[in-house]
């Protein structure tokens, strides 16, 4: 059975397919998976010896030739010479090795430090096992703060929202159902598929699993990168290149002195004092001379600098030719989640009919009087939303907020503002709630105003929220909501979504406090739209000054994303590039292009938008075939 026709069955026909059931497996039947299907790891990569670390550091042209002049010198007595060259080669080993053998002891040291637990449906109980021990068929439990252990189709879920940035490249939680999709779903889409690595941000659920280990997603990427080629780095190529004219040149002009000395009478071969006079010595002595004995320590002690001054950046490099290879960049495709952005959701701007609030600076908020509405939007943002701050006392960047990116970002924006969801509760405690469901599109709570009256908030998708409204709050004061008014909304939506930004409505609905609280939904008509609130997921801070270093040292960037395209070319604008329509590509068009029709085109794309892990391959072997030195970034597997 494919993979990616999990995603289009009935629930019951993945329960046929892997013999399983509702109730999960067996102890035993788990066992005899474990033996068919293997354990739910990756496979481990080799990891390199110190033997084969020392060999290879002798892996280059020029070491076999200082080796053979070294080995040649001893033979004809000259051991001064031989000594020389031997001294060389063991400094460059040793230099070598000692900073290659230390990066992969650290990044062996970090693989161990992760050991994943999972709850599964064993023997009908619920049970917490290594997730290593998961198998095709398994019934998983997923709550908030989980990492998905395996690729698994949901079977019950309870306003579950995942993160997939790590996967997809998208910030924003993915809305999860259980309902089967169409086939042709790209991976991203898939919302009745969790997989691998992905973390949940909301709610619960329960999946079967069905694949693990190499089967993943995950592991097909892992796959993917151990089948392609490794390609020699731009100096290997070089001193490869040197140490073949250096050997046709000594080997030319020793023949030649071996030619002339001959043709002028000297001893080709001497023995005992007569060596000394002998041309194959002078030849051999002069070959000797020929070879930079000096060039392999040189080179390895830039490297070996260049390596703990990107250490020092906080990033570790395993061999000593990849700080080289970063140097010799031509191309950098870059993430855009995470590593173009700071991979969280910030409120950028909040929006009355009347006016508009743009947060440039957080932590910077001007507060104005005349702003009351704005206030309003942000004290329903908390009072309809159950993020929660956990260290309220610390600073704007060391601030830790419970919740979904969602009301994460509302949460800061309110505390920003001094505004705490604690005072307000004690003043309009919650009376009840109507979750986030990811059909009807909005989550509504019942509070308590004041003697005479509670009060119904709404927050949601804003084409929802305007279809629940016939009233609007214009400066501090309620008025009914016109078509033209409506029309003039629904622009400014629309506007704001096409520069990336991702919009909630908010809404309110004072109702006589006699009225029974069961009744909310009853409520949820004729409601006061007062706003939007923007969100998206910043520009990193020195984001713009790195791509536009990049541009003046000839290095050209292009963004790799899984999400969409507007969001990444708003992005882009930000960077200080402005990007066409014809310069944009999907990874749906990628697919449809055969490799010749991709080449011919990969130099005018700047911007590729909802690519899958495999495409990036493709992505960067296009480069390449144009001669192109490429870096591929970013902070996730994909």
């Amino acid at each position: 059975m494919e993979e990616k026709l999990w995603h289009a069955l009935l629930l019951s026909d993945v329960y046929k397919k892997l013999d399983s059931s509702a109730k999960g497996l067996s102890g035993k039947e788990a066992e005899q998976r474990v033996k068919h299907y293997g354990k739910n790891e990756l496979p481990a990569e080799k990891s390199l010896s110190g033997f084969a670390i020392l060999l290879s550091q002798l892996k280059s042209p020029l070491a076999y030739i200082l080796f053979g002049a070294a080995l040649i010198s001893a033979l004809l007595a000259d051991f001064s010479d031989a000594l020389i060259i031997l001294v060389a080669m063991v400094i460059n080993v040793v230099l070598g090795y000692y900073q290659e053998y230390k990066a992969n002891r650290a990044i062996t040291h970090l693989k161990k430090l992760v050991d994943l637990k999972a709850k599964v449906l064993r023997n009908g109980r619920a049970v917490s096992l290594s997730s290593r021990e998961l198998v095709p068929g398994d019934i998983i439990f997923l709550s908030p703060g989980d990492k998905v252990p395996a690729d698994a189709r949901l079977i019950k879920v309870d306003n579950l929202q995942v993160i997939e940035a790590a996967l997809t490249g998208e910030s924003m939680p993915s809305t999860k159902i259980m309902a089967p999709m169409k086939r042709g779903v790209g991976l991203a889409d898939r919302e009745n598929i969790v997989y691998a690595g992905t973390v949940v941000a909301r709610g619960t659920a329960l999946a079967v699993v069905f694949s693990t280990g190499i089967k993943t997603e995950i592991g097909q990427i892992t796959k993917l990168i151990a089948e392609t080629k490794e390609e020699p780095t731009p100096l290997q190529r070089q001193i490869g290149q040197l140490g073949k004219i250096l050997t046709y040149l000594v080997i030319a002009a020793s023949v030649l002195i071996v030619i002339i000395g001959g043709l002028g009478g000297r001893p080709i071969i001497g023995f005992g004092e007569g060596a000394k006079e002998s041309i194959l010595l002078l030849a051999v002595a002069v070959a000797v001379s020929a070879i930079p004995e000096g060039l392999l320590i040189a080179v390895t002690v830039i490297l070996s600098i260049g390596m703990q001054m990107i250490l020092k950046q906080k990033a570790l490099i395993r061999r000593l030719v990849a700080a080289e290879t970063l140097g010799s960049t031509s191309i950098i495709c870059t993430d855009k989640t995470g590593t173009l952005t700071e991979g969280r959701m910030r409120v950028e701007r909040i929006i009355t009919f009347a006016e508009e609030l743009v947060i440039e600076h957080p932590g910077n908020y001007q507060k104005s009087e005349t702003l009351k509405d704005h206030d309003l939007i942000t004290k329903i943002s908390l009072l309809c939303g159950n993020a929660t701050i956990e260290n309220p006392e610390s600073e704007l960047e060391e601030i830790k907020v419970i919740g979904d990116s969602t009301e994460q970002a509302l949460t800061i924006a309110a505390w920003q503002q001094g505004i705490t969801k604690e005072k307000l509760e004690k003043d309009q405690p919650r009376l009840l709630e109507i979750p986030f469901d990811s059909e009807t599109k909005f989550m509504a709570t019942f509070n308590h105003l004041d003697r005479l009256h509670n009060v119904v908030y709404v927050k949601g998708a804003p084409e929802k929220i305007l279809a629940m409204s016939n009233y609007l709050r214009h400066l501090g004061k309620k008025e009914p909501l016109t078509a033209v008014k409506r029309r003039a909304l629904v622009a400014r939506y629309e506007q704001l979504t096409t520069r990336g930004l991702r919009l909630l409505a908010f809404a309110y609905k004072k109702v006589d406090q006699n009225k029974p609280v069961t009744v909310l939904e009853a409520e949820l008509n004729d409601l006061v739209f007062i706003g939007f609130v923007a969100l998206k997921d910043p520009l990193r801070q020195e984001a713009k000054e790195t791509f536009q270093l990049a541009r003046q040292a000839g290095i050209r960037s292009i963004v790799v994303t899984g999400d969409h395209k507007l969001t990444a070319k708003a992005i882009v604008a930000e960077l200080g590039l402005k990007v066409k329509e014809a310069n944009i590509l999907e990874g749906k068009d990628l697919d449809a292009m055969s490799d010749e029709e991709f080449q011919s085109v990969v130099k005018n794309i700047d911007i590729y938008a909802r690519v899958e892990p495999r495409h990036k391959i493709r992505i960067v072997v296009a480069w390449q075939k144009e001669g192109e030195v490429v870096a591929m970034t970013g902070d996730g597997v994909n």
